[in-house]
């Protein structure tokens, strides 16, 4: 491709000055605020202040919403105001982090965006308009879709495949229009940038200095700033003797880009991880080189300006070519090099996924909850500010753990106890007012009880015996729910009841975790976001939980199996058969009991032994996955022991390092459900739950379950974007690494099929899945990696990770239409999991009020079809006017000062689950009657339809439009037809989002 001509026939090069600032990595965000970070805001506002033609970007608003509450001062705010109106201040992205792509859940991605962009609007009337994911490892293809629904006009992402990006930069195919979603294409699309081999930070070697350059402040310094304000590697400062060489090797480096792009225009980031915390010698060092190249422009055949983003973007725009199209394909995995597969962090540190998709799960249930509680008792007694801050508490902290280097796994320990510190606090608020919730709904003056205690606890062992014990369960999903809770007993003798007195199916067994405590498992009925109590009480002499009775096997010895003679013995309910067999005490088979499929199904452990030794070859780390050979079985003996009863048989598999060991490191809890009459059992009876116990490994081990089958999958696997969509990952062989350039993230789902048959694999927090062989999938469950790497010493980034980990995840066999109709409404089932809140009763109870409404607090339950998903229902407390004119005049003349939340305001989000085409009914469009669906809240006087996160009235937010083929004009883009009636049409894959307000009590 020749160079397009060029106004001038210069170069144009756009120099962005931005800080990476890691939310949590190596320093936590207090020591990284002390050493740095406020610094960055509180130098570049005084320095942007000081020259016209000076402009920043800011990213993270983690750090810059701790800096504007704790250190701004109301000068300095002023400066923020007047800066962002004059387009020299840009924030980029504008959520709490810089996201993970891999690894995180939809739902938190914009939860996180959400509730940065929230800030930002309040607070500046300001929405951002532009990506800048210039170091998630790896990028996904529901980010372009996610940042098209946010109303963004372009994306930009750097880290891909070192070998693709190398072609993509040969053949000016770094820029492009993404079509995300295969079903919302064209809709939802958005120009996206790749950034050059270069990335985001800039290229210091200075030809005629052994000086770095361009880096003039250094390098941030931990614990304290230096004293003296000489930081370590401060650059060449540009003086008259060097102006003219530095200006050389600036030019020379915009000219190699500008190759790479098809347009004159270069984006020329200026900054890196913690930079600009000293913005005076920055900028006073730029500015001469700026003004030098611009006076001999002629000469360099270059200008160079300051820019933001959105400068870059708007100058290729008006250049109005024309683009190719990305499919919905995404950029995992990444690699970095031959050796260098970024695939270890899709299951390090897995505790933290665990406990953060916990806390987000929790967060889902804790909104709706405060949500029907705010709409149904407008007298009730709960200060409503302080149950906002307990929800913002959590808001905050599983925001935060979004970061890439957060919830990857990928943090120094410190960092990974603030997370974990973080969660379990705002996990401790929400649990505590979901609590004082129920305690006010049903306190003594409505029904004669006299509750003692609400109390919630992780483990789910209450204390007293005394007193009667009850459970509150919340079903936080807008479906009927049928499911089993676990709650732990101190013995085996128990009757459970509901809140009329009628018996309640249950089964208490001995205990997978303590010898001393048993398992109750009470299976629960419950509609859409609605709750039911449940009393449980010792034996009296009326109807009892039945009580799982045990078997145990023989513990077999693998080296020794006689292979000839099975020993086959079934476990069944109404949708499987599952044989094992006793010779080795592993599965042998599962039959799919409606079509009789029957499908040879084998599960073992395996390790991955992993290099320490960085001079003996490539080694792992906690990003990085580098098996040194294939995984080796770690089981020789392998113990049984089944538990039966009429709900539940639960199959106890240990696998011991040979036939004499005491301790097992590896354990799975294979649990059938059967549901009695009169119960809708079906998303119940089809699931297969495994729970796996794994840990500690050894050192430099690596931890995988492999399920093997006798389907003829052709090494195909599928597994998905962020629990949004599915990709399609074919085994590709590699000269180097190809096992860990197999592995891929598994979010939520994963599956394999043949011709007829679909295995589905649910995840409950993120792992690294592959396919190594034909009718395989495997999982890696755990890792424990430690290297002599030096930067990964001086960092503490080693995964010296001695924890025993617990993951769950649930199998589907059959059809693939059968398994399409359940898998999503499965997942969310899995992710959503009712909340159980415990109680104590003491003293007389009267007889019940002849009509105790099975739920106090929600007497109409919100149901929406299982082909669509009640997203989010929340009151986010925002006091910005809706009215853009109106919230920017409010801003404009000092009003929007801190005031009382809103509580008229109520979130709602509503998401189609299937593709277009997926399934012949539940891929149809669907039509929600949103005033009838909120019924049980109240009367719905108003609904503004808004852009994802909120800031924008669809009908006045138009995004721009790139120029393809596929569309050779250049119009805006307008998002949906609005609602008339309050009925509105949700098409597949859509996520659409509302402002809902209620007639006043």
């Amino acid at each position: 491709l020749a160079l397009l001509p060029r106004a001038g026939g210069e170069l144009r090069a756009f120099v962005v000055a931005h800080s990476h600032m890691d939310v949590g990595w190596v320093y936590t965000v207090q020591e990284s605020m002390h050493a740095y970070a406020a610094n960055v805001y509180t130098t570049v506002i005084e320095e942007l202040m000081k020259g016209k033609q000076r402009k920043f970007i800011a990213v993270e608003q983690e750090f810059f919403r701790l800096w504007w509450d704790l250190v701004a001062t109301d000068t300095e705010k002023q400066q923020v105001h007047q800066l962002l109106q004059e387009g020299r201040l840009e924030f980029v992205i504008g959520g709490q982090v810089m996201h993970d792509e891999a690894v995180t859940l939809i739902d938190d991605q914009i939860l996180q965006l959400t509730e940065g962009h929230g800030f930002l609007y309040e607070t500046f009337g300001f929405r951002p308009q532009f990506s800048w994911h210039v170091d998630p490892f790896g990028a996904s293809a529901t980010t372009p879709t996610l940042f098209a629904l946010a109303g963004f006009n372009a994306h930009l992402i750097s880290r891909i495949d070192y070998d693709l990006k190398a072609d993509m930069q040969r053949n000016k195919k770094l820029q492009f229009v993404w079509q995300g979603s295969p079903s919302l294409s064209a809709r939802q699309e958005i120009f996206t940038h790749v950034m050059d081999q270069y990335s985001y930070c800039t290229p210091s070697q200075l030809p005629f200095s052994n000086r770095s350059g361009f880096f003039w402040n250094g390098f941030a310094t931990f614990p304290d700033p230096p004293k003296d304000g000489v930081y370590p590697n401060m650059s060449l400062p540009v003086t008259d003797a060097n102006l003219h060489l530095y200006a050389q090797t600036m030019v020379a480096n915009i000219k190699e880009r500008a190759a790479w792009f098809q347009t004159g225009e270069v984006l020329w980031p200026w900054g890196c991880d913690k930079q600009f915390f000293n913005a005076s010698v920055q900028y006073s060092n730029m500015d001469l080189l700026v003004d030098y190249i611009n006076k001999h422009s002629a000469e360099f055949g270059v200008t160079v300006q300051y820019a933001t983003v959105s400068d870059y973007f708007q100058a290729v725009y008006s250049r109005n070519l024309t683009w190719e199209i990305r499919d919905s394909q995404d950029f995992l995995p990444y690699s970095t090099e031959p050796f260098q597969a970024w695939t270890g962090f899709y299951t390090s540190r897995s505790t933290l996924k665990g406990v953060a998709r916990r806390a987000s799960s929790l967060l889902y249930a804790g909104e709706s909850f405060f949500t029907q509680y705010v709409r149904k008792h407008p007298e009730g007694s709960i200060c409503k500010c302080k149950a906002l801050e307990q929800l913002k508490s959590l808001r905050w902290a599983v925001s935060e753990v979004q970061h890439h280097d957060g919830i990857t796994g990928t943090e120094s320990p410190k960092v990974k106890d603030m997370y974990m510190n973080n969660l379990m606090y705002g996990m401790f608020n929400v649990k505590k007012l979901m609590a004082s919730i129920i305690f006010d709904i049903n306190s003594a003056k409505k029904n004669g009880e006299v509750y003692t205690s609400v109390y919630t606890t992780d483990s789910g062992k209450p204390g007293a015996t005394d007193v009667d014990q009850y459970v509150v369960v919340y079903n936080p999903l807008a479906w009927n729910i049928t499911t089993f809770v676990t709650v732990s007993v101190s013995n085996e003798e128990m009757s459970v009841y509901d809140e009329l007195g009628h018996s309640v199916p249950a089964q208490v067994q001995s205990s997978v975790e303590s010898q001393s405590t048993y398992d109750l498992y009470i299976l629960v009925a419950i509609s859409g976001l609605s709750y039911r109590k449940y009393s449980i009480k010792p034996l009296d002499g009326k109807q009892s939980a039945f009580i799982g009775s045990s078997v145990k096997y023989k513990r077999r010895d693998l080296t020794r199996a006689d292979q000839q003679n099975q020993k086959l013995f079934p476990v069944v309910n109404n949708c499987y058969q599952i044989v094992f067999d006793q010779n080795t005490n592993l599965m042998h088979s599962i039959t799919e009991r409606e079509t009789n499929q029957t499908v040879q199904f084998t599960q073992e452990f395996l390790e991955y032994h992993v290099n320490g030794d960085t001079k003996k070859g490539p080694t792992s780390d906690n990003y990085l996955f580098a098996p040194n050979a294939s995984a080796v079985p770690v089981a020789k003996a392998v113990g049984l022991e089944v538990m039966s009863g009429s709900l539940m048989t639960e199959i106890r598999q240990y696998f011991f390092s040979n036939v004499t060991s005491q301790d097992y490191i590896y354990a799975v809890y294979t649990r059938l459900f059967s549901v009695p009459e009169g119960y809708d059992g079906k998303l119940l009876c089809h699931r297969i739950e495994q729970e796996y116990s794994v840990g500690p490994l050894e050192l430099n081990r690596e931890a995988i379950l492999r399920t093997s089958t006798s389907l003829n999958t052709r090494q195909l696997l599928y597994t998905d974007n962020n629990g949004y969509q599915m990709q399609k990952r074919p085994f590709k062989a590699y000269v180097n690494n190809t096992v860990a350039r197999n592995y891929y993230p598994m979010v939520q789902t994963a599956y394999i099929e043949d011709d007829t048959t679909r295995l589905m694999l649910l995840a409950e927090r993120a792992h690294g899945v592959s396919s190594q062989g034909n009718g395989q999938v495997e999982v890696m469950l755990h890792r424990r990696i430690w290297n002599n790497l030096p930067w990964n010493l001086n960092n503490n980034l080693t995964l010296n990770d001695s924890s025993v980990v617990r993951p769950v995840i649930w199998l589907i066999l059959g059809t693939k239409a059968a398994t399409n109709t359940l898998y999503r409404t499965s997942a969310l089932a899995l992710e959503h999991r009712p909340v159980v809140i415990f109680g104590a009763l003491s003293g007389y109870k009267p007889k019940l009020p002849r009509r105790l409404q099975q739920n106090s607090v929600h007497d109409l339950p919100v149901t929406v079809p299982p082909n669509l998903h009640l997203q989010t229902l929340s009151i986010p407390g925002w006091r910005y006017s809706s009215n853009h004119a109106e919230q920017i005049h409010s801003i404009h003349m000092g009003e929007q000062k801190q005031g009382d939340a809103d509580f008229s305001r109520v979130l709602l989000r509503i998401r189609h689950l299937y593709e277009v085409g997926e399934d012949p009914v539940l891929s149809q469009p669907v039509m929600v009657d949103l005033k009838s669906l909120l019924k049980g809240l109240g009367s719905v006087t108003a609904v503004e339809e808004r852009s994802l996160t909120g800031t924008w009235d669809v009908n006045t937010l138009e995004r721009w439009k790139w120029k393809t083929a596929q569309y050779p004009g250049k119009k805006f883009f307008n998002s949906t037809e609005t609602s008339e009636d309050f009925i509105v049409t949700v098409h597949p894959k859509e996520i659409r989002t509302f402002f809902v307000y209620f007639q006043v009590q």
